[in-house]
């Protein structure tokens, strides 16, 4: 027995931080996974039955984080936003403090000096001349030290308490470098005071600053941005109202009452333009909804008196009321929430393998920070050139690229394909997505519609009225979708329906029943025949060949003669053909996957194109299917709607559910289409590769990042060309980095899915 829990975590600030977090949380008892994004600031832990939640987030505080019981995710939205403000200004204070030490060390004419003349014996040596100390680098030393010790105190308090838990991660680097350059810096200024001088006296003072200063500046952008990228799930919870107007016993007067206080069977009303607090069926005759929020569709959707409508909807040309079936936290809305963040909370394995990498980065590149400067020393170079070395290559390695690589273009997928109605339930399937070269589509409910009606009526004796009448009164209580078909054809005659008594389901082949007149019987030929009901010759074969085209046929037998049968067909989703032909011309094989019979299966193929078929698949083979289709090499996407489909959704290498199937199929699969429309098929497929795409995109910058960065700074190509990298240029490298990782990963918020043409 396991329990998922999710907690915020607060002071993670690269991958390393991430790994750290997981290792501790996996140390306490009882805790047998965590899953912690950084981009979210979020850990999922699954404790087993002797699992402590408190004890894992005092475990993960001691170790220099804020972990907490998760609040109102709106609420840490805002708190998060006055933060980001806050966090703005001294980000423009320490800019404008470090950009004035450039300016003074640098360009400024000279103000004065301080100190013992004739140490240095020219000029041009920074902030040493022969006239003494000069007064522009003291004060740049003044405002460069605010800058480091206030400005930079973050980095600072969060380095130390990584390396008290024995780790090392991002703010160690910076720690140790704008430390190093700055107390090196005051160091070479106070052994001038003193009558000393250090090398030649060159320091880095505007160095230190701005190292502070562009990281201060990365990491302000870098949030600001990660907010964006949870536009779409915030979007989402936004759409929870805090109240509804609950209607009264005789549904006349309202009340305000907030919604976690209705129940079901409560009536509510929403004015036009409000939006629905929770999933009911409607009471008014009919009205058009607005439902984009929830499933993309462009368009107003008619609803009709007895339908459903979802908690984020809303009416648009009518005040309606709603009889309350699910209370609040268990509406769609809430479900979809749900599956956006338990997805968002994934990690793919590839991120496993870089937060391991993280874990031993930053103590790899402190080593190799002092050995370069060290083998500089060795080789002569000048004490302040092996300083530079040490300071650039703490710097303008980048563990939190890294650590920011698959997170950020998960929660922008994963949000962006809940605003298009695609809820993708982990990284995996989006991983599948990638490798998919199969679509295994099931007929009824998928391809087509679901809800098949009487096309044709073919009369043999009687009347139509007499033939349809007979049919409902012995469909009337079954709720087969032959009953719901013939029950709205009959719909159509404003008469009474026949007496019809010891009504008898026979299994596989219909009902039969009895009148004053004898016995009545719908269903299929076998039954027909069992009851001894005539049918010539020349009928049964136009039988045959009507369902040679793919009609149901549904007999209707009274007293001793056949009346007739109704054709049935369940017609085709407006998008099916079209959807089914982008596909293929995507390189897809699609293949038809049903329960039906062949001929039935056959000729709704032929219609839309496909050329491969499994027909008269039993729900317990179709698992079995998908495996010879997985045994022939084939990576197999299953689409379905039905309890049917449960198992060959669960088998495929990616199941898609359509979201108004079954509960079973829903929760079988992987990825859910909430607009029940194939066109998002490929469109789930497409997002999937362009998340992943993304990822793949961002691990490789990051690595190659610091590929070519680390050797640059400890002074690669020094020999060749004389040339080194300042600390300032390492630092603006540095933060550049991890915004680039961010920016691409937002492009994601610009994908739509594409709509083919024939």
């Amino acid at each position: 027995m396991t329990d998922l829990h999710r907690l915020d975590v607060n002071g993670m600030s690269c991958g390393a931080c991430v790994a750290s977090v997981e290792h501790i949380a996996m140390g306490v008892s009882g805790v047998t996974a965590v899953n912690v994004n950084l981009a979210l600031e979020r850990a999922v832990v699954t404790l087993g039955r002797d699992g402590s939640l408190s004890e894992v987030i005092e475990a993960i505080n001691r170790g220099g984080f804020q972990a907490s019981q998760p609040m109102d995710p709106l609420e840490r939205r805002r708190q998060g936003q006055d933060e980001l403000r806050r966090r703005g200004q001294s980000v423009g204070l320490a800019i404008l403090a470090a950009a004035t030490c450039m300016v003074l060390t640098m360009w400024a004419p000279t103000l004065g000096h301080l100190g013992p003349s004739g140490l240095v014996s020219m000029d041009g040596h920074g902030a040493i001349d022969a006239d003494g100390i000069r007064l522009n680098h003291l004060i740049a030393l003044v405002l460069s030290g605010v800058v480091w010790a206030w400005a930079g105190a973050g980095f600072h308090r969060r380095a130390f308490a990584a390396l008290r838990r024995g780790a090392a991660n991002m703010d160690v680097l910076v720690s140790l470098g704008s430390s190093t350059a700055y107390l090196w810096s005051a160091t070479v200024i106070a052994g001038a005071f003193a009558g000393h001088v250090l090398g030649d006296g060159t320091v880095f003072i505007d160095g230190a600053a701005f190292i502070v200063a562009f990281l201060l500046l990365g990491d302000w952008l870098e949030v600001r941005a990660r907010f964006q990228a949870t536009d779409a799930l915030h979007g989402l919870m936004r759409l929870r109202p805090e109240e509804a107007w609950k209607l009264d016993a005789e549904g006349v007067t309202t009340t305000a009452v907030p919604v976690e206080a209705l129940a079901p069977g409560d009536a509510i009303r929403i004015r036009a333009g409000e939006i629905v607090p929770v999933d009911g069926v409607l009471l008014s005759q009919r009205v058009l909804m607005d439902t984009s929020s929830l499933t993309g569709e462009a368009y107003p959707v008619n609803v009709k008196e007895g339908e459903d409508v979802h908690g984020g909807s809303s009416p648009v040309d009518a005040t309606i009321e709603v009889r309350v079936t699910v209370p609040a936290g268990g509406t769609l809305l809430d479900r979809v929430i749900g599956l956006v963040e338990a997805a968002q909370s994934g990690k793919a394995p590839i991120q496993r393998l870089v937060d391991r990498i993280s874990r031993v980065f930053v103590p790899v590149v402190i080593a190799l920070a002092v050995g370069a400067a060290l083998t500089w020393s060795l080789f002569g170079a000048p004490v302040e050139q092996s300083m530079l070395v040490l300071v650039s290559t703490l710097v303008i390695a980048c563990p939190c690229a890294l650590g920011l690589a698959t997170p950020t273009a998960l929660v922008v997928g994963t949000g962006i394909g809940a605003r298009h109605g695609m809820l993708v339930k982990g990284i995996e399937a989006l991983e599948q997505s990638t490798r998919i070269d199969t679509v295994v589509l099931d007929k009824t409910g998928t391809i087509t519609q679901g809800s098949p009606r009487v096309a044709h009526i073919e009369l043999i004796h009687g009347d139509i009225p007499q033939m349809l009448g007979v049919a409902a009164a012995l469909e009337e209580d079954s709720t087969h979708p032959i009953a719901e078909a013939v029950r709205w054809s009959w719909s159509n005659f404003d008469r009474i329906l026949p007496d019809v008594g010891q009504i008898t389901v026979r299994p596989g082949r219909g009902i039969r029943g009895e009148t004053e007149q004898g016995t009545v019987a719908v269903g299929n030929l076998d039954l027909m025949d069992d009851e001894g009901y005539a049918l010539d010759q020349d009928h049964r074969d136009r039988l045959v060949s009507r369902a040679k085209t793919g009609a149901g046929i549904v007999l209707i037998g009274q007293h001793d003669q056949v009346l007739g049968w109704l054709e049935l067909r369940d017609h085709l989703r407006t998008s099916s053909k079209e959807a089914i032909a982008g596909m293929q011309r995507a390189g897809l094989d699609v293949i038809m996957l049903t329960g039906d019979q062949e001929a039935t299966a056959s000729h709704l193929a032929e219609e839309v194109g496909i050329t491969t078929v499994f027909a008269n698949v039993l729900p317990d083979q179709k698992g079995e299917t998908v495996r010879q289709l997985q045994g022939d090499g084939r990576c197999v996407a299953m689409v379905g709607d039905g309890i049917n489909d449960a198992a060959a959704l669960a088998t495929a290498d990616l199941g898609i559910a359509m979201g108004g199937g079954a509960g079973i199929a829903v929760d079988a699969a992987q990825l859910v289409l909430l607009r029940d429309d194939l066109m998002d098929v490929r469109g789930a497929l497409d997002l999937g590769r362009n998340t992943m795409g993304k990822i793949r995109t961002n691990l490789g910058w990051a690595f190659g990042y610091n590929v070519v960065g680390i050797p640059l700074a400890m002074g690669l190509l020094y020999p060749w060309t004389g040339w080194l990298l300042p600390p300032t240029f390492a630092a603006a490298a540095m933060s550049l980095s991890s915004l680039s990782v961010v920016a691409n990963s937002l492009t994601l918020r610009w994908w739509a899915p594409r709509r083919y043409e024939n």
